[in-house]
């Protein structure tokens, strides 16, 4: 069985990760700290964001694409990704604007958690339909 519907979250995934990493580098270079945070509070924050996703990403991308060898249904895997990916972005760019509650991190985080929920448990359904 091919991949076909994981691979575009992965890739749209890997590119978030990306610009969060330059993100990092830019502050370092900026604040002149090429190791920790050095106390810089716009690099902690960065490296945090990049943390989060680094936290979250692999797990629903693995989860995507084992559901989809096993055969879970497209709906439900764009369904999964497209929340996870959308989660994930405002997630990103609510802890960027700030370190307190905000409306992006606050429905990030709710998507983030929701999403890999429903993906473990349709991961385990379809599994245990196979056996």
């Amino acid at each position: 069985m091919s991949l076909a519907i994981a691979p575009y979250y992965l890739a749209f995934n890997a590119a978030l990760l990306l610009l969060l990493s330059i993100k990092v580098t830019r502050e370092r270079m900026r604040n002149k700290v090429s190791f920790g945070d050095g106390g810089v509070p716009a690099l902690q924050r960065a490296i945090r964001v990049q943390a989060n996703a680094v936290e979250y990403v692999p797990i629903m991308m693995l989860l995507l694409i084992v559901g989809e060898l096993i055969g879970l249904d497209a709906l439900w895997l764009h369904g999964l990704g497209l929340v996870f990916s959308a989660s994930r972005v405002l997630h990103a760019a609510g802890l960027t604007q700030t370190s307190s509650r905000s409306f992006g991190r606050y429905w990030g985080t709710v998507g983030t958690w929701s999403s890999l929920l429903a993906a473990i448990l349709l991961v385990l359904v379809q599994a245990a339909g196979r056996m």
